[in-house]
């Protein structure tokens, strides 16, 4: 046995530079077989030396590369022994020059290269704060996204022929209703189309700007990233060099943007009453509504009624805490459309499972993004009749990587809801009222659950809604600074109050100097 697991490690030793090694001393000792068989003497030294000549020509040709090599004869004078006496030499230019090939084994570059040089490029840059959408979907107002994009044209006198750019929302089902299908996998809606050049320029040596600006509508969906679906916000652009030369490429920029929204928070913690029968148990937990990605929150938890008092046996009978878990769930549900080649046929009974059907198929998937047992951690009181209680306090948050999404509801059906849930384990136990060290187990115990409905959103930090930002419109300014009097008596073109008396002064009037009523009035004592 020893033996054997030698002889597998030595074969296995082997490398590539001894197979090599091997196949030489193969390919050398047929070369000498070849040559001690008169028959082939001639032949033989032929063959050398127009591989010798090949040889030569491959190292010493620089400027035709592609021209076919020399390649010397024998002439019929020449004897056989001085072929033979240069065998050595010939043996040993040959070894050099020989190159064993391995296929499927390419080393270096390849072959194809672009030797154009670009002749322009793309860059952006966004002006406009962090998008986000303030409200729901039925409230918010959108978001401003403004920017510039920069032709840094390299060579002058390129002439442009055309510079466009798109905004598109981008949908990727990841469970589409036909797999392997390019249109059912992918949707694309165009929001916004910029043509920056209506007709062909000729663009000077330098960097220009063009800048472009979008209202996004507020019932548009954020970005998201979830295990049925993704939603980005891309941004292409394309200048294409009016020209001849084939080597001249279309210059292309793409880009994505982060939508987010954030929606309204409330400061007074919500309020929920559970109660669980046959027990007499009473949960009531306080907890913030709405949660965020980066933090964590707290929820409030009190048990009441888990005691009671048996006169009969004079004992105490009481639910014991055992183990507290809570987990936050996302469901994702959307809705996977069939293109136009996978839209299923009509039928004649047509209801409205037919026609959703025929839109697509609803896939669903609900998810942890976090999740912590405890067993210990909570403040109890199980021994007092009137005082029994269990009280925690539980901080939850999202796990550290966890791809969570944000909750949505769009109009293409993609709804995105989250939901803290806390699972309680309690066995029941009694003691003498005397005696509470003697605790029985009983042997019965009950799994309490609950779930609380969260929303989870983006902080909205110092940043407003684009339209409070707005200056104000017309309906919006205050009234105008209020009338005169209507006891005011007319002086010519002027309207002067009666509590008001007038001033007279003296204003040039070209060469000479006359006294006019200017109708300004000082209020009387001043």
């Amino acid at each position: 046995m020893p033996h054997r697991v030698a002889n597998f490690f030595r074969s296995s030793s082997q490398s590539l530079e001894n197979q090599v090694s091997i196949l030489a001393k193969k390919k050398a000792a047929s070369t000498a077989r070849r040559r001690d068989s008169p028959s082939r003497d001639g032949r033989e030294s032929r063959t050398r030396e127009q591989v010798f000549s090949y040889a030569s020509s491959l190292d010493d040709d620089t400027d035709d590369s592609h021209a076919p090599p020399y390649t010397p004869r024998l002439t019929m004078g020449e004897s056989r022994s001085s072929s033979f006496s240069s065998d050595s030499q010939k043996d040993r230019d040959n070894t050099h020059h020989h190159r064993i090939s391995f296929p499927a084994m390419h080393f270096g570059r390849t072959g194809k290269e672009s030797h154009a040089t670009a002749q322009a490029s793309l860059d952006w840059k966004l002006e406009s704060p962090p998008i986000v959408m303030y409200g729901d979907a039925e409230t918010s107002t959108g978001a401003l996204v403004s920017g510039q994009l920069f032709l840094n044209v390299k060579e002058a006198g390129l002439e442009i022929e055309s510079f466009n750019a798109t905004l598109n929302i981008h949908i990727t089902q990841k469970k589409p209703f036909v797999h392997h299908c390019h249109e059912c996998t992918n949707q694309y809606t165009e929001l916004k189309t910029w043509n920056f050049l209506p007709q062909p320029l000729a663009m000077t040596k330098g960097e220009h700007s063009f800048p472009f600006s979008v209202l996004l509508d507020g019932h548009l969906p954020s970005t998201m990233d979830g295990p049925l679906v993704s939603i980005a916000y891309e941004i292409k652009a394309e200048a294409i060099p009016r020209s001849n030369d084939t080597c001249l490429t279309p210059v292309r920029l793409e880009k994505v943007l982060e939508v987010k929204r954030s929606l309204a928070t409330s400061e007074t913690p919500h309020h929920s009453v559970r109660v669980f029968p046959p027990t007499n148990i009473k949960a009531s937990a306080h907890f913030p509504h709405v949660i965020h990605p980066i933090g964590s929150s707290t929820l409030f938890l009190r048990l009441d009624g888990i005691a009671k008092h048996n006169v009969k046996v004079n004992t105490m009978e009481y639910w014991k805490l055992k183990k507290l878990t809570w987990r936050l769930e996302e469901t994702v549900k959307t809705l996977a459309p069939a293109c136009g080649r996978h839209t299923p046929k009509p039928v004649e009974s047509a209801d409205q499972q037919d026609d959703e059907q025929k839109k697509g198929v609803v896939r669903t998937d609900t998810r942890a993004i976090g999740e912590k047992t405890l067993f210990s951690g909570w403040k109890s009181n199980y021994l007092s009749p009137t005082d029994s209680m269990v009280e925690v306090e539980l901080e939850y948050n999202l796990a550290k990587h966890a791809k969570s999404a944000c909750d949505t509801k769009s109009r293409d059906g993609t709804e995105v809801t989250h939901q803290l849930m806390v699972e309680m384990v309690v066995s029941q136990e009694w003691a003498p009222v005397n005696k509470p060290a003697l605790v029985t187990h009983t042997g019965v115990g009950r799994i309490l659950r609950m779930h609380f409905a969260t929303v989870l959103t983006q902080r909205a930090g110092i940043g407003i809604s684009w339209d409070n930002e707005a200056p104000p419109i017309y309906q919006d300014v205050p009234p105008s600074p209020p009338a005169y009097s209507q006891a005011t008596f007319l002086d010519g073109d002027n309207i002067i109050p009666e509590t008001m008396e007038s001033l007279d002064g003296v204003v040039s009037d070209g060469a000479h100097n006359r006294p006019i009523d200017t109708g300004i009035a000082s209020s009387e004592g001043s």
